[in-house]
């Protein structure tokens, strides 16, 4: 017969959350840098584009991506459940 098999969600293991975390976190930093503190030489230097303020969007874009793909579809790992070992009568009633 076979073995049942309990399914179960990998949760705060997930790599995406992780990476959907330092991506938020570092979106913000920029958004914040590219509103508040550009000036005018910084503008110029990047021919007129607030870069940090585009790569902060970006950046927040992406991480909440990636929490989205990571709550819409999770990884589901099955475990079996492991028979009694009879040495040491684990799992006897």
């Amino acid at each position: 017969m076979s073995e049942p098999v309990n399914k179960q969600r990998a949760g705060l293991f997930d790599l995406r959350y992780v990476l959907a975390l330092l991506f938020v976190v570092y979106g913000v930093v920029l958004t914040v840098m590219g509103l508040a503190f550009t000036s005018q030489a910084g503008l110029d230097k990047s021919d007129g584009i607030n870069i940090n303020l585009w790569g902060g969007v970006v950046m927040l874009v992406v991480g909440l991506a990636f929490a989205l793909w990571a709550r819409l579809r999770p990884i589901v790992v099955a475990t079996e459940t492991e028979p009694a070992d009879d040495a040491t009568g684990v799992g006897e009633n």
